[in-house]
């Protein structure tokens, strides 16, 4: 399903790309992008890719390098709230593995149901629960499809970057992250049931890309960035502005992981 025409376009902005880390940014979470030393094309240009039209996400792709990694960002995606679509990010996911992609990095803005990880703080997810009960992958007609989600999340890519979130003295704890499908936020009836069910966070993304970057053979990592408690657990008013409004608090400390994780890659340099 990768639209080649995409890949062409890709490479006659940037002939000698290369691709070996990819990253998604969530809301408010765009700057890291902005640190690539490449080139930045718009989803616009691009065959396949997303008209991300959440504000707070920008809807670039930049090829280059951060940390002397060969890398490609994802500033924005599209959710599953906007045209209904699961499988939206399927073609760009696609792209970066046609690119030399191995490894990806998910990040999201989420609401937290823990004191302990509270506004500002991040979160490594170890898993998740699929509560929109939805699949990427409805429509795929190869064996391909029954993918296994046993260990989603790498364990790998989850010990390296806790290693290094300790270095720095920042705090990351794992925790499971549940997708709603949104747009409206969920009710205090809907945290308790969704704590119920084991979850430690809430958010309307991420889910369905670990779905297609599993079924593309992508090693995945996922960072959450709390930017309040979930509803009937905090004081916030809880609304997509202030979510981009706290996003950076949080994105600080998430750049500075990443950073370092890149920075310790082997042939980093």
């Amino acid at each position: 399903m990768t639209d080649q025409r995409a890949v062409e376009i890709i490479r006659n902005h940037s002939p000698d790309a290369e691709v070996r880390v990819g990253l998604v940014l969530g809301s408010g979470l765009g700057g890291l992008a902005d640190q690539v030393d490449g080139v930045s094309i718009d989803y616009a240009d691009l065959p396949g890719f997303p008209r991300a039209g959440v504000s707070g996400h920008s809807p670039k792709l930049v090829i280059g390098r951060l940390q002397g990694v060969p890398v490609a960002v994802l500033g924005g995606r599209e959710h599953f709230y906007e045209h209904g679509r699961a499988d939206a990010m399927r073609v760009p996911l696609e792209t970066l593995q046609a690119l030399g992609a191995g490894q990806l990095i998910l990040t999201n803005a989420c609401g937290s149901f823990r004191a302990d990880i509270p506004p500002g703080a991040l979160m490594l997810l170890s898993d998740h629960l699929n509560y929109a009960g939805l699949s990427p992958l409805i429509g795929e007609g190869t064996d391909r499809r029954f993918v296994n989600m046993t260990e989603a999340y790498d364990r790998e890519m989850r010990a390296d970057l806790v290693r290094h979130a300790e270095a720095l003295g920042i705090p990351l704890p794992e925790g499971v992250y549940a997708w709603w499908p949104g747009p409206m936020f969920e009710t205090p009836a809907e945290i308790r049931a969704l704590k119920v069910l084991g979850a430690d966070a809430v958010g309307m993304s991420t889910v369905p890309e670990v779905i297609l970057a599993r079924f593309l053979g992508l090693r995945v990592a996922a960072i959450s960035v709390v930017t309040n408690m979930a509803a009937g657990l905090g004081n916030e008013h809880i609304s997509h502005a202030h979510t981009k409004a706290s996003a950076p608090v949080g994105a600080a400390k998430l750049e500075k992981i990443l950073r370092a994780w890149l920075s310790g890659l082997p042939g980093a340099g």
